[in-house]
């Protein structure tokens, strides 16, 4: 479809220079409705060949110039056959209507940057700074705009080429003139002074006045691309449950709203002067699920302590970073990663290491015995990303995932649920390549294996369940909206939503397991059902050396890691402790058939006793709960970053000024988190 589209704009291009150039009235008709037709196709059904046609500098704006061009060219000759001299004024006009599609891109630009804030939030009352819905879509869109206003004047010069008529060719001008007027007029009256959004230093005192009110104790700071707001999202709920009153801080714009449904305060400062608003606010202590390039900027901030939650632990280099030195302390789930840190030598002093367990996992339900005889085994084969670092050994998909799959698709009792990591095939292409593969052959089971398929009421419940979750979730907002309407959409949540959305949630998983067939695969790439949710369907999980490992253990059920590494059993398992109570599955596979054996009848499982050993050493002891030891390192670090502060500001009144020139009064000296301690 892509290669045939092209082909008849490429086809209708040069047909339109030859019909022009001769001229003749029948080719240039022809190849222009061609290349119209071809437009409309390109942007109902092949979006994805917009941005290829603009990164080629070809886009819709050089399309449309290229075709009215070639329209007047057409004219032009046919004035020098017929001697007439009406179709210059219809030049003219179509010269002022270009010059009011730039003009109305420029006024689209500066309401653009009027409608810019310096801050961004979600979940707060942003009704002081004046906001308004965003100008109309098509306003902002100057390839959109062009192909819709410039329609009536394309279309009034062809039926000029084709009658030579000149009144067709102005009426269409003159339609195109008057909707482009109209699109000026509407951007210039939110230029008006009573019409715009309030300012960046009003943005930033309202701002100001939000923190000394809301008065912030404890944040969580993230930055990172869109396909990594999941390392934030699974800490909402834990940091939602904490006394006080938490915060999220954002620095990316887009992604506020890949934030998952919560009722935290969501504020994204993407500039560094914004940033260090938060320096004279009451937040204590900020908690970083992930490292990022921008994460040293909120470091030099001296009156915050800062804390690494990570998004998951396991044995691969990447859970026990060097950057982690940065922070005040280091939060990890049990003496596995204190020790895995200790071994590290990255800096990482054993004092700042505080177990906290993995509050997250409270909806991971327990080892309730082995799959009913007669029914299916569900196995959940969740394989890691390739990672950055090229190591063969980090994912399963390229090398073993396709044998995995075709061993458990060939045992008839067994249901597969296949949930790949977000980000594979982001680094590899082979990954990539891999992963589509396995899907396909989870679609030909399906065709084959087939079988009943839910009652009707099944799906209609899951549609009604959507429907409400969405609605507890979703702001609905309009698809023209920008960042400044859904800051006015998005105030502060009524009273309980948060246990609304969470009961929502709960009805909603039930109904989507409910409205599928027992015996059919499944490729799970949705946000929803989250991963836990499969854990708790799961009898069984196959996965790499990765968090979902560690995670899994809470259930208490039986899993495998594929070893891809190169090494040894014996080896692997040494070197990867996660491993310890795993059976480990080669890359050909051959481990299946007995591993399905195992989980079937639990006095073949051998590793039962492993597994709750590893457990405690991997996500600490299940007493005090995991969230009420989260709460209390929180308490105990917002008490330091208070003592800290009170030792400052003593320090400050009681320092003796040295003789000499005065200084001029300025802002304090930034320095890092680290610095900060040691001044301590």
């Amino acid at each position: 479809m892509r290669l045939l589209v092209l082909g008849v704009l490429a086809t209708a291009s040069a047909a339109q220079a030859v019909g022009a150039l001769l001229p003749h009235v029948p080719l240039l008709l022809v190849a222009t409705a061609g290349s119209l037709a071809a437009e409309g196709v390109l942007y109902r059904w092949q979006r994805g060949m917009v941005s290829l046609f603009a990164k080629s500098h070809a886009d819709v704006t050089v399309r449309h110039v290229l075709r009215d061009l070639l329209l007047v060219v057409g004219l032009l000759r046919l004035g020098e056959q017929h001697r007439e001299p009406a179709y210059a004024p219809l030049v003219a006009a179509l010269l002022v209507f270009y010059g009011l599609h730039w003009a109305i891109q420029a006024v689209s630009v500066l309401v653009r940057r009027t409608r810019t804030l310096p801050v961004v939030t979600r979940n707060v009352d942003a009704s002081a700074l004046r906001l308004t819905p965003a100008p109309p879509a098509l306003l902002r869109r100057p390839g959109h705009r062009l192909a819709v206003f410039g329609l009536p004047a394309t279309a009034g010069l062809l039926a000029t080429v084709v009658t030579d008529a000149p009144v067709y060719g102005a009426a269409g001008l003159a339609l195109s003139l008057l909707v482009s007027l109209a699109g000026l007029g509407a951007l210039l009256l939110r230029l008006l002074p009573g019409r715009r959004p309030a300012g960046e230093q009003e943005v930033l005192d309202w701002f100001d006045a939000w923190l000394a009110e809301y008065r912030p104790t404890v944040g969580l700071y993230f930055s990172g691309g869109a396909s990594s707001a999941y390392q934030a999202n699974m800490w909402l709920e834990p940091l939602a449950r904490l006394e006080g009153r938490p915060v999220i801080v954002l620095r990316e714009r887009h992604m506020v709203q890949r934030i998952a449904a919560t009722d935290i305060p969501v504020v994204c400062l993407p500039k560094v002067s914004t940033l260090m608003r938060l320096e004279h606010s009451t937040l204590r202590v900020l908690l970083h699920p992930s490292n990022s390039g921008k994460t040293s900027q909120v470091l030099r901030i001296p009156t915050i302590k800062h804390a690494f939650v990570n998004h998951g632990e396991s044995d691969k280099l990447s859970s026990c970073n060097p950057y982690a030195k940065a922070y005040d302390e280091v939060w990890v789930a049990g003496p596995a990663a204190r020790e895995r840190y200790a071994l590290a030598e990255v800096g990482v002093e054993d004092k700042d290491v505080v177990e906290i367990g993995r509050p997250q996992l409270d909806a991971v339900r327990p080892y309730a015995g082995p799959p009913a005889p007669g029914g299916y085994t569900t196995v959940l084969y969740a394989p890691t990303w390739e990672g950055w670092d090229g190591n063969p050994g980090n994912t399963s998909v390229v090398e073993a995932g396709e044998n995995l799959v075709r061993a458990l698709l060939a045992d008839p009792g067994v249901r597969l649920l296949y949930k790949p990591h977000p980000l594979t095939g982001s680094v590899d292409p082979r990954a990539r390549a891999a992963d589509l593969r396995i899907r396909e052959l989870v679609r030909a089971a399906n065709r084959e294996r087939g079988g009943p398929r839910p009652d009707p009421s099944a799906a209609a419940e899951l549609v009604r369940r959507t429907a409400e979750l969405d609605r507890l979730t979703k702001a609905g907002f309009r698809p023209a909206a920008d960042q400044a309407e859904r800051m006015l959409r998005q105030p502060a949540p009524e009273p309980g939503r948060a246990s609304a959305v969470a009961r929502a949630a709960a009805a909603w998983e039930e109904a989507y397991w409910a409205s599928l067939p027992e015996w059919e695969h499944q490729v799970v790439t949705d946000a929803r059902p989250p991963l836990y949710a499969c854990f708790n369907r799961a009898d069984l999980l196959i996965s790499d050396v990765s968090s979902v490992v560690s995670d899994f253990l809470a259930s208490g059920k039986p899993y495998a890691v594929a070893n891809t590494s190169g090494l040894a059993e014996d080896g692997f398992r040494k070197t990867f402790p996660t491993v310890a109570a795993a059976t480990v599955l080669t890359p050909d596979a051959a481990g299946v058939p007995a591993l399905l054996d195992a989980v079937r009848d639990p006095e073949r499982d051998r590793l039962a006793g492993a597994r709750a050993e590893l457990a405690l050493r991997l996500l600490g002891p299940a007493e005090p709960p995991s969230q009420e030891r989260f709460a209390g390192a929180v308490r105990a670090l917002c008490d330091a970053a208070g003592e800290h502060r009170a030792r400052m500001a003593e320090r400050v009144a009681t320092e003796v000024p040295l003789p000499g020139p005065r200084r001029q009064p300025g802002p304090p000296p930034a320095v890092s988190a680290p610095q900060a301690r040691r001044r301590a």
